[in-house]
């Protein structure tokens, strides 16, 4: 039985030897790089995200109101050349409010919903801010700048971060007489800055569009520029593993 038990071990070890050689000698004839690669863009697409809301006694009449609202804004995209596929609406939910006993009939109902619109030419931001919050129960969220062909972007990241890999490795290997051979491994990270406006920044934006912040002697205040984007970064991470002829 105790040689029995001998064979069995020694054979097991015969086959962990065996099945570790190979990876011995992948790793005596690679070569492990590392790089990094970044394309900047400047940005083609901007978001613009509007919060609908509405509050009643009559839960008919807030979602009437809320539903309004969430026409307003596409009839204002629409007015400023939006395609209908640029125009999101969500869909409006509906939440009673109680005077703290649920078993009791909510005093009113508070309806909201959102509003995302994809704008192409920057230059229609100010007009469907400045128009969007006339109703008073519309709310403008942030504003998103992005390229609307991230792939594009992303595969010239790719790219210049694979051509340092090989390049750094090539060259470490001529200072050995040795060639690159082909890729045997390759881990890929691919990261995308967005520019965005701030909640905060938002709201004081909000402000200012808004009409009714004027007094009604004066005039409204001149329409400001809104913020001016900033270049899109694109970066892109390798680690390959290369055989070494």
């Amino acid at each position: 039985m105790k040689s029995l038990i001998c064979s069995v071990v020694v054979f097991l070890c015969s086959v962990v030897a065996v099945a570790q050689t190979p990876e011995l000698k992948f790793i005596a004839d690679t070569l492990v790089v590392q790089a990094d690669g970044t394309y900047d863009a400047d940005p083609d697409l901007a978001t613009l995200t509007f919060q609908i809301f509405a509050q009643d006694k009559d839960i008919k009449h807030a979602y009437e109101t809320a539903t309004h609202s969430m026409q307003h804004i596409v009839e204002i995209a629409q007015q400023n050349g939006l395609a209908k596929d640029d125009i999101r609406s969500g869909v409006l939910t509906v939440s009673p409010i109680y005077d703290g006993d649920r078993k009791k009939r909510a005093r009113a109902y508070y309806v909201q919903g959102q509003e995302v619109l994809k704008v192409h030419d920057f230059a229609k931001i100010g007009p469907i801010l400045d128009a969007s919050v006339e109703d008073g129960v519309t709310d403008f969220r942030s504003l998103t700048y992005s390229l609307a062909d991230e792939e594009a972007a992303k595969k010239k990241a790719v790219a210049e971060a694979m051509q340092r890999a090989i390049g750094r490795a090539a060259t470490a290997l001529e200072q050995k007489g040795q060639k690159l051979g082909a890729l045997r491994y390759m881990s890929l990270d691919v990261k995308q800055t967005y520019a965005v406006a701030a909640l905060g920044a938002a709201r004081e934006t909000l402000e200012v569009y808004s009409l009714r912040s004027a007094p009604a002697d004066k005039a409204a205040p001149p329409q400001p520029p809104p913020p001016q984007p900033r270049k899109i970064t694109v970066s892109a991470t390798v680690q390959c593993a290369f055989q070494i002829q």
